[in-house]
């Protein structure tokens, strides 16, 4: 009876020491004074350093990454304020490729996704990636409230700051970062002003499955707080979707892949399938190092398909 008080004793210790610090568990941010984008191996004269104001008054730094034909003299932007306030900014409408509004994992800043944005520009797209709040130079702490907040002022800065047609903004969520992609999406077609396009990588059914799968042994399901859903809001997502994963994801499995691809629409409002695109050799960070070709095509196909069928 002693061994197994002692052990009832030790688990719901672990649990409550688990509870209390799930957020540092989820959220890996690295800070940093300043963040040039030469150090991310971007061209100064592709990128524009911009900013956005949170509907709660934080000051959030991002990059602005354009294709290989455009430059930032192409595209000059004047001293940016709030959201609240619309800007005199030059308007990218007349842009014909694909906006994409890049929302990163959970480690790290935007400066570590230097290559993974450059391939998106190369795609002919231009690239906005705003940190979340807590990483980079930016203010605040991460809670899953927070970037979902965030991410709809993000939203707001493109096609209202920027005039940016909803119809040409592909929202692009890796990992955590599907996560709030999702949700966004979720919003945006429910509000009946849906994106153009949806596309993930790497990323997971809902958080409380991958932390379920990692740490088995705990009550996680009744345990966490920022518990990022997607396989709930999946469903009212009615823009073209293409899913992006790893066969040898360790981090979150590709079955998680699989169950929020299963619960998505068959087709897209537009009549686009659904996608999902399962890398063989790949883990969890690595699929633009061990699968490039396919990656590259996967996403370039899906882009062509979508600016055929989806737009004037």
């Amino acid at each position: 009876m002693r061994l197994t008080l002692l052990g009832t004793v030790i688990y719901l210790t672990c649990a409550v020491m688990l509870a209390f610090a799930q957020r540092s568990l989820i959220y890996f941010p690295a800070r940093r004074a300043e963040i040039v984008p030469a150090d991310a191996g971007l061209p100064a004269g592709r990128v524009h350093s911009v900013q956005m104001t949170s509907d709660d008054g934080l000051t959030l730094h991002g990059w602005h990454v354009m294709p290989p034909d455009q430059t930032v003299a192409d595209h000059p932007v004047a001293a940016e304020r709030s959201l609240l306030e619309i800007e005199t900014v030059p308007a990218l409408g007349r842009h014909e490729g694909p906006v994409v509004l890049y929302f990163p994992g959970n480690a790290g800043h935007r400066g570590y996704r230097g290559d993974e944005l450059q391939t998106l520009a190369d795609l002919g797209a231009h690239v906005f990636l705003f940190d979340y709040r807590g990483y980079g130079e930016n203010p605040g702490r991460p809670t899953e409230a927070h970037l979902v907040r965030d991410a709809a002022a993000a939203w707001q800065y493109l096609t209202r700051t920027r005039e940016i047609p909803a119809s040409r903004i592909v929202l692009f969520g890796e990992s955590l970062g599907g996560g709030v992609a999702v949700r966004l999406a979720a919003d945006l077609c429910r509000a009946g002003t849906p994106p153009g396009a949806l596309m993930l990588r790497s990323t997971f059914s809902s958080l409380v499955d991958v932390a379920a799968f990692h740490y088995p042994w705990m009550p996680v399901r009744w345990l966490m707080i920022d518990r990022f859903e997607s396989v709930r809001h999946i469903p009212s997502v009615t823009c073209p979707l293409l899913q992006i994963h790893g066969a040898r994801d360790t981090i979150v499995p590709i079955r998680f892949a699989r169950r929020l691809f299963d619960a998505a629409p068959p087709r897209s409002a537009s009549g686009i399938p659904k996608q999902l695109v399962e890398l063989p050799l790949a883990d969890h960070n690595d699929i633009p190092l061990v699968n490039p070709a396919e990656y590259l095509a996967a996403m370039a196909s899906f882009l062509a398909q979508w600016q055929g069928a989806d737009q004037p």
